[in-house]
């Protein structure tokens, strides 16, 4: 139960990131961004 938690949460993360910056970036990029937004 738990890891699906966990799970959504990450999906719906990356899932807003790439709403935010859009396609064709680096993936640098939207790592960064990611990993920024978990961390909040």
């Amino acid at each position: 139960m738990e890891l699906n938690v966990i799970s959504e949460k990450i999906i719906g993360a990356a899932m807003q990131v790439h709403r935010t910056l859009g396609p064709g970036l680096l993936e640098s990029a939207y790592e960064a961004c990611l990993k920024y937004e978990l961390e909040k």
